[in-house]
């Protein structure tokens, strides 16, 4: 429940809030107004949203509507680094927050803007700070290798892993996929998926993990309750996401899906990989000899 401010906006307060979002949607507005004088974080999603639209082009604003809380500032809104030094002074102004520069770096999609805020609001803990991979990490960690790599960028925590794979158009598999009609296989939506979870074994901290993984030891070895929902063609912009339901080695079980924007493009109920430790040097023997060298173990 939130607490009703005891002393609503003056007059004067009223119209300087309006003079900062006048180039902002009556919407805005509406929510800023009911925010600042009622201290409900409800409509708060609406006045940061709001924000951003006034700063973006007009032809980019209705991908900000449809794009979902998956969509990336910088790379799928074209908004750079002073751009949102800007949004993000008017966002501290209208809802009378501090967003420090340092967390200001997480926040990479609008679904981290709003949890971010919310919690700053709520007075929550803020979530945790994701790892973020690039294409050239992704190269280098994975076993997977262009032209057969179908994750381009992904942020993984805890608890899931996401990432973001654009269909160029030039793709080996498109030219008889099909005739005069280039459609992503899903096959290759699977791989997708199964390349990130692998991206998680690799890279995300777990507590089942007890030693690194060894990229050359992981391998898909079963997919169910598969659906798939849209077709996908070049152009398309694809979000993966696996969550881990089970990790005990030798096995990894994720759940996984893929959307285009807000549309459901493909499901996987469960994913397993089976995956092994990079062998470490046991300790010397009694001779002063190495022992053998043996793979990492756990129950």
């Amino acid at each position: 429940m939130f607490e009703p401010v005891s002393n609503p906006l003056t007059p004067e307060a009223e119209q300087n809030l309006r003079e900062l979002l006048k180039r902002c949607s009556p919407e805005t507005v509406a929510a800023a107004l009911h925010f600042r004088t009622t201290n409900d974080p409800a409509g708060v999603d609406i006045v940061v949203l709001g924000i951003i639209e006034r700063f973006l082009d007009p032809e980019v604003r209705p991908r900000l509507r449809a794009g979902g809380d998956g969509l990336r500032i910088f790379d799928d809104l074209g908004i750079d680094s002073l751009t949102m030094v800007e949004v993000v002074m008017m966002v501290e102004e209208v809802l009378q927050i501090k967003i420090n520069n340092e967390e200001l770096r997480d926040l990479r999609t609008i679904g981290d803007i709003k949890v971010y805020i919310n919690c700053r609001l709520k007075g929550l803990p803020l979530p945790e700070r994701p790892v973020y991979v690039h294409v050239a990490e992704i190269v280098a960690l994975l076993p997977q290798q262009p032209p057969f790599l179908f994750v381009q960028e992904a942020t993984l925590r805890t608890d899931e892993a996401r990432g973001v794979y654009k269909i160029a158009g030039d793709e080996f598999f498109l030219e008889g996929h099909f005739k005069n009609n280039p459609v992503l296989p899903a096959s290759i939506m699977l791989e997708a998926l199964g390349q990130l979870a692998v991206l998680y074994l690799l890279k995300a901290k777990r507590a089942e993990l007890t030693s690194p993984v060894n990229p050359a030891k992981i391998f898909f070895t079963a997919c169910d309750g598969v659906r798939c929902q849209r077709v996908c063609r070049p152009g398309d912009i694809l979000t993966l996401v696996v969550k881990p339901k089970r990790i005990k080695h030798p096995l990894g079980r994720f759940q996984g899906h893929i959307t285009c924007g807000t549309e459901r493009v493909a499901y996987a109920e469960e994913i397993t990989l089976t995956f092994d430790y990079l062998a470490t040097e046991a300790p010397a023997s009694s001779d002063g000899q190495p022992e053998n060298i043996t793979s990492a173990q756990t129950g």
